[in-house]
């Protein structure tokens, strides 16, 4: 059964999911994000490095300079008032605190909260063995540097100890930290906005060639792509623009030739027409064995003409000699009226309560239908029956009327939904040669005349459980 479908389009099964532009924009916003994270974390563990370092350098100096004066004036100690009023005299900036220890007794400062029990056993026992510690303790919920110097110039057993507290670089660590998150943030979304510009500028030469790629495929051959100024994209300009050259000149020399053939038919079929009607007109003159000739002659001469005739009219939309007459049709009348005209005056109509007017070529519209009907007759049983309704719009918002014609065939193989309205594709019966057949231009010629239109042509099989194919097309509606 010959039958037609809609070009659907179909979009490739592709393991990416996302566009190129948006994979642009991704791989720019991950590298920013890359990046940003690297010099942050380069830059914060550079800072910490430094900053821990510097104030332990600090502290132990000062450490060092505060017990040798607490040991130059720790021999002339008396009592322990005068023990505890020393090493409240060393000088200890804000976030330190110094523990001055004579023989068994610790005395320190009574406003800093830094006593006996803050210091590590193992520190003070290396202490007491001679040895100058130093150590990250955690004193009072905070890391601290501890700082552990024996004092042997005294005469007696005697330490000095001092912390300092780091929560002041931790603190300014935190802030450098959010300072970093909030530039890698900013990195980030600044290489996003960068890939969305890369995108837009390197993807709109690809815009622009596609879519005069679309234009020379809906059969506006003229396109070109204008020279850009960029060098790089001047010789993609040329080849493209000699491409479509070629294929107007191809196109349009096939057309031609197409053309030229078709009229240079019509005389010699006008002389076989003739002489076969002489012919059909003795008929019965003719042994039984010359009447067969003449009938299969006969039948083989019209199928020739019809195939000439489709020929000349594809060969004028090939070379945009085509137009359309427009005029207001009122859909159910003109289809009932079109179907008298191609012999299917008793198919039923089914239409909307209200009038659809459509705005059309009525030779062209004429045609359509007839092709559909013949379609239908020959390969699904004949037409059953045919729905008038409005469209979904198409395009920019045209209304759309949808007029389908139906059959109870053995409906259409899926296989051959997308390419039965390609000319001379004549689907499954296509082998089968005789004068029951088509040409495999009749749908073609549908097609051209619907799109011609600015409407779609397709095929689909009945659902429901009802055999056979219903055949659809869209024209524009007519709004006054």
């Amino acid at each position: 059964m010959t039958s037609a479908g809609p070009p659907t389009r179909t979009r490739t099964d592709d393991s990416r999911r996302f566009g190129l532009r948006a994979r642009l924009i991704a791989a720019f916003g991950l590298l920013g994000l890359i990046l940003s994270l690297i010099l942050s974390s380069a830059t914060y563990l550079f800072a910490q490095n430094s900053l821990v370092n510097r104030t332990q350098e600090v502290a132990l100096d000062r450490a060092n300079q505060n017990a040798a004066e607490v040991s130059r004036r720790s021999r002339a100690l008396d009592d322990e008032e005068q023990a505890r009023l020393l090493v409240e005299q060393v000088f200890t900036p804000e976030g330190s605190a110094a523990l001055f220890q004579v023989r068994d007794g610790f005395f320190g400062s009574s406003s800093i909260g830094f006593g006996e029990e803050d210091i590590d056993e193992g520190l003070r026992i290396a202490v007491e063995q001679g040895l100058a510690v130093q150590m990250l303790a955690d004193i009072r919920g905070e890391t601290s540097y501890l700082i552990g110097i024996p004092l042997k110039q005294v005469g007696f057993r005697a330490a000095y100890y001092e912390e300092t507290s780091l929560s002041g670089v931790e603190d300014t660590l935190n802030s450098l930290r959010l300072a970093l998150l909030a530039g890698s943030l900013l990195s980030t979304v600044a290489g996003v906005g960068l890939g969305f510009y890369a995108g837009r500028t390197v993807l709109s030469p690809l815009s622009t060639i596609s879519a005069a790629a679309t234009k020379i495929a809906s059969g506006d051959l003229d396109t070109r792509l204008s020279a850009d100024p960029d060098r790089d994209l001047q010789q993609l300009s040329h080849s493209f623009n000699e491409m479509a050259t070629a294929l107007q000149d191809r196109i349009e020399r096939d057309a031609r030739f197409a053309s030229d053939v078709s009229h240079e038919l019509r005389s010699p079929l006008m002389t076989l027409t003739a002489s076969i009607a002489v012919l059909e007109r003795r008929r019965d003159d003719l042994p039984e064995r010359s009447r067969v000739a003449v009938d299969l002659l006969s039948a083989d001469i019209n199928r020739f003409t019809h195939l000439v005739e489709d020929l000349l009219e594809i060969s004028r939309f090939d070379v945009g000699a085509a137009d359309l007459d427009r005029q207001p049709l009122e859909a159910g009348e003109f289809v009932r009226q079109a179907l008298k005209m191609v012999g299917s005056p008793n198919v039923p109509v089914r239409a909307p309560d209200i009038d659809l007017f459509i705005n059309g070529d009525k030779r062209r519209l004429l045609q359509i239908m007839q092709n559909l009907i013949d379609n239908a007759a020959k390969y699904g049983s004949g037409a059953t029956g045919v729905e008038i309704s409005r469209a979904a719009p198409e395009g920019f918002g045209t209304p759309m009327v949808q007029i389908s014609v139906i059959d109870e065939g053995s409906g259409v193989p899926d296989a051959e939904q997308d390419v039965i309205f390609d000319r001379f594709a004549r689907g499954s019966e296509g082998g089968r040669r005789g004068s029951s057949t088509g040409t495999g231009l009749g749908l073609a010629l549908a097609k051209e005349h619907v799109m011609l239109h600015g409407g779609r042509i397709w095929v689909e099989n009945r659902s429901g459980g009802s055999t056979g194919a219903r055949f659809s097309f869209t024209i524009p509606e007519y709004t006054p």
